[in-house]
């Protein structure tokens, strides 16, 4: 699904608050195969919980990633989140595919809390081949604004997007891709990021419900800063696991808990609309599925089990696609862009 809609080649494009990220693709095989992997860190305060706090550091950063990894023509697949964006669940009147696109804007009003004639609108039918007088449709609403203000900023960078898809569909992409057994029942998509924590709620293998929760990485940067009196750099080796700190555990077990909560949210109102099926695994990516001891005390915490998504599971990856990144150490960053660079069209 893409607000904007077979290339041999292509480019996702993760514009992230720490990294800005590139993955390429090769569609022309037998399966898809990743030849190329660039990230360059933003600046401090670039982008500060999704928003865009100076262009022109950002457009330049782009630019200049795109120039280092040898890339020309500048089309990519990119995506649009946070709280400007809205996937529901909808039930419509059995119809064509075609029919439902004349009318959805009529449906998207009763659902949709924004001013409906400021929105880009995209659907799917989720149900296809039933013949029921219903149909379950996943509904998205993006603000025109945010999709253009993503434009424009790819614009400066001299970089043009085929598709505008969403960030959590990305996540999930990649997710079926590489964990294909993994989509029955009741799954997360807990992606935690620099500023915020994204949770994309499955139910056999449909996004149904996502959430935004205002904790990221920085959040343990800050306090290690603040209670343990570290430098940044300090700080930021220890969240990297790079160095050791005696007490690390009662930080991340409370950084855990902020991250349960917001998952728990999610959850249970998906419980009072949906069949009543509790969670029953969680997969993490993002640069905050690498600080040590999460995963495992995310588990603990909602008992349920919990991994680290690694987007190369079954999606290869050329031998010289990532010269100058540590592709088994920043795997769980590059789950975003490798959805995104899985579009094809």
């Amino acid at each position: 699904m893409g607000l904007f809609g077979r290339k041999r080649t292509s480019v996702g494009l993760d514009i992230g608050s720490g990294f800005v990220k590139i993955v390429e693709v090769d569609h022309s095989g037998d399966q898809p195969e990743v030849i190329r992997i660039a990230q360059r860190a933003l600046l401090p305060d670039a982008i500060v919980e999704g928003e865009v706090m100076d262009p022109g550091l950002v457009s330049d950063t782009i630019r200049g990633l795109f120039e280092e990894a040898g890339l020309s023509g500048g089309i990519v697949v990119t995506a649009v989140g946070g709280h400007d964006v809205i996937i529901k669940k909808i039930e419509m009147d059995r119809m064509k595919e075609s029919d439902a696109r004349d009318v959805i804007r009529w449906e998207a009003e009763q659902h949709v809390p924004f001013d409906i004639k400021s929105v880009e609108l995209d659907f799917q039918i989720l149900d296809p081949d039933e013949e029921g007088l219903q149909m379950q449709v996943l509904l998205v609403a993006a603000k025109r604004e945010l999709v253009d203000n993503k434009v424009s900023l790819l614009g400066e960078a001299g970089v043009s997007p085929s598709i505008i898809d969403v960030d959590a569909f990305a996540l999930y992409n990649a997710f079926r891709h590489n964990y294909p057994e993994g989509s029955e029942g009741v799954v997360a998509l807990v992606n935690i990021g620099h500023d915020v924590t994204n949770v994309n709620i499955l139910e056999d293998g449909v996004p149904i419900l996502t959430r935004d929760i205002p904790f990221g990485s920085r959040r343990l940067r800050e306090d290690l800063q603040r209670e343990r009196a570290l430098t940044a750099e300090q700080a930021e080796e220890v969240v990297q696991g790079r160095e050791s700190l005696p007490d690390l555990d009662q930080f991340v077990e409370a950084s855990a808990d902020e991250v349960a909560v917001g998952v728990e949210r999610a959850a249970a109102f998906l419980m009072t609309q949906q069949s009543g099926e509790g969670l029953g695994r969680m997969y993490l990516s993002g640069g905050g599925a690498r600080i040590p001891g999460m995963a495992e005390a995310l588990a603990e915490r909602m008992n349920v089990e919990t991994q680290v998504m690694n987007p190369f599971e079954r999606v290869p990856v050329r031998p010289d696609a990532a010269d100058e990144v540590p592709v088994d150490e920043t795997a769980p960053m590059l789950v975003l862009p490798l959805g995104l660079a899985l579009r094809s069209s």
